[in-house]
């Protein structure tokens, strides 16, 4: 049997946060790991992203309107396009629509290859917390799913890490769980700022999407953990100092404080108690592994952005600024 290579991928998602980095990039990369490019969209996101879905259809997007809950509209998805390759960005709102997802590619005749949206942190890191943690249940509920129904399709997770350029910004009322405000020239940072973390910059993300769609054999079955970088906070806030010119005044905040906030959040019913549960994750060593599978990509760090890039893009808006 001749080795697999994708051919018509479709990706789910691909107009949101993290979906229209890997969306931008898969358009862009050169040449192309695919023959033809679909999204599957709402119809809400196709009526209030017309001018950017515009631009990428004239690029080569192939586009299908639909709802992601029917069945009858994914699977007319997976068989109008030949599909033999999905990848999914819906946000963590959407996590539990991916078995669904998943089902349905595996009934159909052509999809060999799933994707699912991994893009972050690794949920399966340390086996003594992981499975407890609040924000990880709907992650697991999906590799549950994997390991236990699908036998056809081929899966991977790209396992990216914290977006260094979400990381940087700060969560309106929980400044205390870390982040830079760049107008004030103060930074927020938890523990002692020595604990070092493994970002990725989000067109990194979309950057290592395409890579593995270009090495599937060695990806097949896989949980790849990739990384732009891995530093410290003090290192990132010394990047700042140094590209302003200012010392910044900089805030450190306790992981026991940390933990005090975060239970209140959740108590409380905080849209910002996942954050501050994932940060403290961060802080305390959880995207720390002994290798990443950055070479298994054939990326090294001249293909990647570095620390530098990433405060620069921080200094003037990160993903709030960007455009595609």
């Amino acid at each position: 049997m001749a080795p697999f290579a994708p051919s018509n991928v479709l990706i789910f998602g691909g107009t949101g946060t993290i979906g229209s980095y890997i969306t931008a990039s898969l358009l862009r990369a050169q040449p192309p790991p695919y023959k033809t490019l679909t999204l599957f969209t709402s119809p809400t996101s196709a009526a209030s992203k017309a001018a950017q879905l515009a631009k990428w259809k004239a690029a080569g997007l192939r586009v299908v309107v639909g709802d992601l809950t029917s069945e009858h509209d994914v699977a007319t998805a997976y068989a109008s396009g030949d599909i033999d390759t999905v990848v999914s960005a819906v946000g963590r709102g959407g996590l539990q629509l991916q078995i669904p997802l998943l089902r349905l590619a595996e009934a159909a005749g052509t999809v060999r290859w799933f994707l699912p949206s991994e893009f972050g942190t690794d949920i399966e890191h340390n086996a003594d917390t992981s499975p407890f943690e609040k924000p990880h249940q709907l992650k697991l509920e999906v590799r549950r799913y994997v390991r236990e129904e699908v036998r056809r399709v081929q899966v991977t997770y790209v396992v990216t890490g914290p977006y260094f350029d979400m990381w940087v910004g700060l969560m309106p009322g929980a400044e205390r769980a870390g982040g830079f405000d760049v107008e004030k020239r103060r930074a927020y940072v938890l523990g002692d700022g020595e604990g070092k973390v493994g970002f990725c910059t989000m067109w990194d993300v979309g950057k290592f999407v395409v890579a593995t769609l270009r090495h599937p054999e060695a990806s097949f079955g896989k949980a790849l953990k990739v990384q732009s970088f891995v530093v410290s906070p003090n290192q990132v806030v010394a990047e700042f100092e140094r590209q302003t010119g200012e010392k910044w005044d900089v805030t450190y905040t306790s992981l026991d404080e940390i933990r005090v906030l975060e239970a209140k959040a959740w108590e409380q019913g905080s849209p910002v108690a996942t954050g501050f549960t994932l940060r403290r994750i961060w802080a305390k060593g959880g995207t720390l592994y002994e290798k990443n599978d950055n070479e298994v990509l054939g990326l090294g760090s001249d293909d990647l952005d570095s620390l530098e890039v990433g405060v620069a893009r921080g200094l003037v808006g990160a993903w709030k600024s960007e455009t595609f």
